[in-house]
């Protein structure tokens, strides 16, 4: 079965290009041109992963974002922006993007990131045999794609997911950047490592009892990131 894109720009030559991109490596396509049409074509199309425009008319891309994780709808999103702007592009991710690209861009690697996360999507990256990881209070059942904390159920997007699952695989090992661009977002060039900050940032906001001193994934400065056993301190009578 074909896997579905939907574009949402209100520029019809950069839709066009981006579907005949599609259309060529097998994707069906769906292309809408404000942000309030992208709630009627997400209940028609039920696309698998949509590429969003951040200036649009009627509803903005940041606002089309927001409200479809405030109403838990986890579909990959790529945000497309004119802006060079480093404020416009956290923005993007701050408001449940999973991804962001820079115009002008280039299609084939437009194409090969929507590959990527379809093909991540597909295949959850092993964590041996477990059935169910557990690390301190936090739980997790890769198969399931459910995470737990202390019982309580945490909802996370997929990437957010995904990032999670990769630092459990590689537990206790500090990992660059770089490598968890490579690892969870399947980048085989230099990226944008804020991306990976500001997941990070996300996922500790779910999982960390206090963000601001994570027992869970530590920060190595001027390194990375690794995910640790939190440590029980016993409190003397």
């Amino acid at each position: 079965m074909k896997k579905k894109v939907l574009i949402v720009d209100d520029e019809p030559s950069i839709s066009m290009l981006i579907e005949f991109n599609l259309k060529l490596v097998g994707f069906e396509v769906h292309c809408v041109y404000d942000g309030e049409a992208v709630f009627e074509a997400i209940g028609q199309f039920r696309p698998d992963i949509i590429v969003l425009d951040l200036m649009l008319p009627k509803m903005d891309g940041l606002q089309v974002c927001r409200k479809l994780r405030e109403q838990n709808n986890l579909v990959p999103i790529i945000m497309l922006t004119a802006m060079q702007d480093l404020s416009d592009k956290i923005a993007g991710l701050d408001n449940g993007a999973d991804d962001y690209m820079t115009k002008p861009f280039s299609p084939q690697e437009l194409v090969s990131r929507i590959q990527a996360i379809i093909r991540r999507i597909q295949t959850l990256p092993s964590t041996g045999d477990e059935a169910v990881i557990t690390i301190g209070q936090l739980s997790i059942r890769p198969e399931q794609r459910e995470v737990t904390l202390a019982g309580e159920q945490v909802e996370l997007t997929p990437k957010e997911f995904e990032l999670l699952v990769f630092l459990v695989k590689h537990r206790g090992k500090v990992l660059s950047r770089q490598q968890l661009l490579h690892g969870v977002w399947d980048y085989h060039f230099l990226g944008d490592t804020r991306i990976v900050d500001v997941h990070i940032s996300h996922l500790r906001d779910k999982i960390e009892n206090n963000a601001r001193t994570p027992a869970y994934i530590l920060t190595i400065r001027n390194v990375g990131y690794k995910l640790t056993e939190p440590v029980v301190k016993e409190i003397l009578a």
